[in-house]
């Protein structure tokens, strides 16, 4: 217990000290999103960068009354996220199991006719991210409700009044910070889901007038890319890499969509989950803080324009009055300061100190082998060639060219992804290659060295909290 109580204080201070660093904008309007000139990533209405960090709440709106809303938008916008991702008609009997005050979402199932009490409650989520600058990532509908395939459904939509719904909800919340992500964990496998998911689409930007951002979610190993990648209404890709394995090379998905055409930012949008049963086996054991962060620097410096985090225990809001789904463990008031939640928080700091939207994903400037499995590294430079990142998730050894770096010399420090910590290296002469040893090695010591130019900006440690 004691070690228990240590870890409390710990992530409290840790959340004090983030909450310093994250919250300038609450209170504050959201500004409205877009697709940066370069096509790569998103940013606000005044051209600056927008880091796209969400979390998956799927069942926020279905399960939580208002002061457990307040309680964890509160802390999410502490450690740093932006985006909750949350569904209107939610996946887990969302048509038939009412809200916490006892409101379904729409009368006889019918899309077209949306329940005002429900949507009063969806108002107050909406209305409170947006007090804290954060945007709702808004599922109109979980999947099941227009390709069940398996779960509760029932299948609800057609292209008529997919479109309707969409209208409704666009119209309802055309002044709010929304993006809109349909799918819902699930792929289009006919003509007909493709012209239920178009006519959504076609709704929601009727409704709010085209104001907002729109994507996919597939279901696990799914990628928007592949059916929508050049409808005109998808304005950037999302993949789910998944739950199925250890060391899903998600900087392959990240690849396939970086480079397709037209230019289109990315993001994995449902990585593994920390607390999730490997395969949905906890005999295989389960997704840690180290799983969590592979993930996110794998798929960042491979190129997407953000990353999303999920937790097994918060998606779904388990407590122990509900029935667990896939073996969740950990009651979501406790599982909401699990470590791999602050470390993402971290990983947009580290983005941000530097002018991340000109990192292009660049293996070329590593002069050893960048392996395979859980040790694979991954690396990125500026276009302009002012700094890079090189991530090494078992903190193995590696040589880069800094002869690609610009100026006369360059500096080189290491960034502790656990806990924001700052190491030195040293500086160097940018000729040739140069091998670079992380402070320590092995699973959950991994490291982001971070090499800057002549035009290199103040050190990092006071620019990042550090936990306890």
């Amino acid at each position: 217990m004691k070690g228990i109580g240590r870890q409390l204080v710990g992530s409290l201070v840790f959340v004090a000290t983030a909450c310093l660093l994250f919250t300038g904008r609450a209170g504050a309007a959201a500004p409205q999103l877009k697709v940066s000139p370069n096509k790569r990533y998103l940013v606000k209405e005044d051209g600056s960068p927008f880091f796209y960090l969400g979390d998956t709440a799927w069942e926020l709106f279905h399960r939580l009354k208002r002061e457990e809303a307040d309680f964890y938008l509160s802390n999410r916008v502490a450690k740093g996220f932006n985006v909750i991702q949350a569904v209107v008609l939610a996946e887990f009997d969302g048509l038939t199991v009412p809200n916490a005050y006892g409101h379904l979402p729409l009368q006889n199932n019918d899309p077209a006719k949306p329940v005002e009490a429900y949507f009063k409650e969806v108002d107050y989520v909406v209305d409170k991210a947006e007090r804290l600058g954060l945007y709702i990532g808004m599922l109109p509908t979980w999947g099941d409700k227009w390709n069940k395939k398996w779960g509760v459904g029932p299948e609800i939509f057609t292209p008529a009044n997919a479109e309707a719904y969409g209208r409704f909800l666009g119209r309802r919340y055309r002044d709010k910070p929304v993006i809109w992500i349909l799918g819902g964990d699930r792929n289009p496998e006919n003509d007909l889901h493709l012209a239920i998911i178009r006519a959504m689409a076609k709704g929601l930007k009727k409704g709010d007038g085209g104001k907002h951002l729109i994507t996919f979610h597939p279901q696990g190993g799914g990628n928007s890319s592949k059916w929508f990648h050049s409808d005109d209404w998808l304005d950037f890709n999302m993949f789910q890499s998944g739950h199925a394995a250890a060391n899903i090379a998600n900087y392959s998905l990240t690849s396939t969509n970086y480079n397709l055409t037209p230019i289109k930012p990315t993001l994995d949008g449902e990585p593994r989950y920390e607390d999730h049963p490997i395969n949905w086996k906890p005999a295989n054991g389960w997704f840690d803080d180290w799983d969590v962060r592979q993930a996110a620097y794998w798929s960042l410096l491979a190129g997407a324009c953000g990353h999303t985090y999920g937790n097994h225990d918060i998606w779904q809001f388990w407590q122990s009055d509900r029935k667990p789904i896939s073996s969740a463990r950990t009651e979501w008031r406790k599982a909401i300061d699990h470590p791999g939640a602050f470390q993402v928080g971290l990983a947009r700091k580290l983005f941000e100190s530097r002018a991340y939207q000109k990192l292009v994903p660049d293996q070329s400037l590593l002069t050893s082998e960048a392996g395979e499995g859980a040790e694979h590294i991954r690396a990125a430079g500026a276009s302009d060639r002012s700094f890079g990142f090189v991530y090494s998730p078992m903190g193995k050894p590696f040589t880069v060219n800094v002869g690609k770096f610009t100026g006369s010399r360059i500096k080189a420090q290491w960034f502790n992804p656990r806990d924001g910590a700052w190491k030195s290296d040293g500086e160097f002469p940018t000729l040739g290659a140069r091998q670079f040893t992380p402070p320590s090695t092995g699973r959950g010591n991994d490291w982001v060295l971070v090499l800057d130019g002549a035009t290199a900006p103040a050190s990092g440690p006071d620019v990042f909290p550090k936990r306890p």
